[in-house]
Parts: structure tokens; sequence; C-alpha cells
């Protein structure tokens, strides 16, 4: 924990009091940094995971193709940046542990969500509809300016360097980015908290969209590394997210528990 961080009163709940920190803008690198080591100690389970992970979403990329629907990728990767805080929550797990000196199993990393599973659940369809809307956005969009023919595979890169194509990806951009950064601002602290702590999601989102308020350079910064991460990872055919998943799930435990601290003397589940 940084001893620079000021405190500022927070949420509370029955269990526990706590407070979100402001923190300096280099916090994302100490985050990083426990990660790497949370990965060290637990390589097997960590890059396993992310290799699971890496897996699954190659096989839905080849399935996408295999189908003729390769229109659907672009929607898809940014899709996957809505619903990775979900992907990670075995990560987290791994992370807790290792903070309370247990050692991590691949029971937990598989059970993990028993933990606050009505609430879990809840933001996992939280974010599952915001996937399902932004995939209807993307849809949309398509059919505005590209005249409203049906999507053909064989005439996408034609239709996506046409005037209509062009105006498309500037506006698919900032559409993805706005609805991207009310996501982000709901889920990047929000999920860990669930697995941390017995409260709701609407509490936990409160939280996290608290932080971001708090610390706007801080988590834009956070948010930029993981989106550089991520886009590396996809880049190299998914290789890269073996690696780039369990750095940035274990790092975002990290970041939960720099920004949402105790205030009494009542721990959190553990």
């Amino acid at each position: 924990m940084s001893t620079s961080a000021a405190l500022d009163p927070s949420l509370q709940n029955t269990d526990a009091q706590y407070r979100v920190a402001t923190l300096t803008i280099d916090r994302p690198w100490y985050w990083l940094a426990a990660a790497t080591r949370d990965i060290a100690s637990t390589p097997f389970l960590s890059l396993g995971y992310g290799f699971v992970v890496a897996l699954l979403s190659l096989g839905i990329t080849l399935a996408v193709i295999a189908l003729g629907q390769i229109h659907w990728m672009l929607p898809l990767l940014c899709g996957f940046m809505l619903v990775g805080p979900m992907v990670a929550v075995g990560l987290y797990q791994i992370s807790r542990r290792l903070e309370s000196r247990d050692t991590p199993t691949l029971r937990d990393t598989l059970l993990a969500w028993r933990s606050n599973p009505t609430q879990l659940g809840l933001m996992g369809l939280v974010l599952g509809l915001s996937l399902l809307f932004w995939f209807r956005i993307a849809t949309l969009l398509f059919a505005l300016f590209v005249g409203g023919q049906p999507v053909v595979a064989e005439r996408l890169v034609a239709d996506l360097i046409s005037p209509g194509g062009g105006a498309l990806l500037a506006v698919g951009a900032v559409c993805g980015a706005l609805f991207a950064l009310m996501t982000y601002a709901v889920s990047v602290i929000s999920i860990p908290m669930l697995l941390d702590r017995p409260v709701s999601f609407m509490e936990a989102a409160i939280a996290s969209a608290t932080a971001l308020a708090r610390n706007p350079a801080t988590l834009m910064l956070w948010g930029a590394i993981i989106t550089a991460l991520v886009i590396a990872g996809l880049a190299t055919l998914y290789i890269g997210l073996v690696v780039i998943l369990p750095l940035v799930g274990h790092a975002s435990w990290h970041a939960y528990r720099d920004l949402v601290i105790t205030t009494d003397t009542t721990a959190a589940r553990v």
C-alpha cells in the first residue's frame, strides 16, 4: 500500500467500513510488479489459466471464421474487454490466497465464484448484457453506414474502405470508447470486491465508479495499460494472452486492494 495515499470517507456495509483511497499516478506499475510476483509464486495455476482462456478465445475465433461471420471479429475483440473482468475471477482468488499466506489450488480458481455467487452472477449478467448491447450497436452502425446491405465476408474489406466504411470505423471507435469507459467505471474493482467482501453488486459498482472519479489519471492510465496489453495479446494470435491475462488479472486484484481499504477491525472475508 502506498504510504502517500490520501484516504477519503466512502461507502460502508454492515460488516466493515471501508474507504476509497486517492493514489499517485505511478501505482499501476506497483500493481504490475505485484502481479509478476504472484505469477512467479504460482506459475502453473496462473499461466495454465491464461492458456485455457487463450485456447477458448482461439476456438471462438476459428468458429466465427468457419461460419463465415468474420465481420463479427472486431465487435468480439472489443467485447473481450467488456467481459474480461469476469473471466479473471479465478486469478483474483489466487492473489487473495497468496496475500493470506495460503497455498492456492486449482479448486480455488474453479470455485472462486462461490464466495459471493448471487452478486457475482448479477455482475456477470450486467457485463453480459452490456456485451449484447454492444453487438447490437455494432450491427446498427454497420447497417447505417454501409447502406443497410447484408454483411458478406467477401465484401467486408471493400465495405470498410468505402466512404461509408471510414465513417463507420470513426463513429464505431467513438461509440466503443464511450461504451468501454462506462463499463470500465463500474467494473474496474467491483468484481475483486465482490469476491472479497459480502457486498451487493450495486455497492461494488458504486465503489468502482467512486475509485475512478477520485483517481481519474491513475485509473485511466491503468485502463490504457490494460488495453495495450490485451491488444498485444490478441495481435500474437492469442499466444500472448497466456501471460498477459494472468498479469492483468493479478494486477487488478492488487489495484482493488490498493484502492479499497478496511477502516475498522473487521477483516474482509477469507
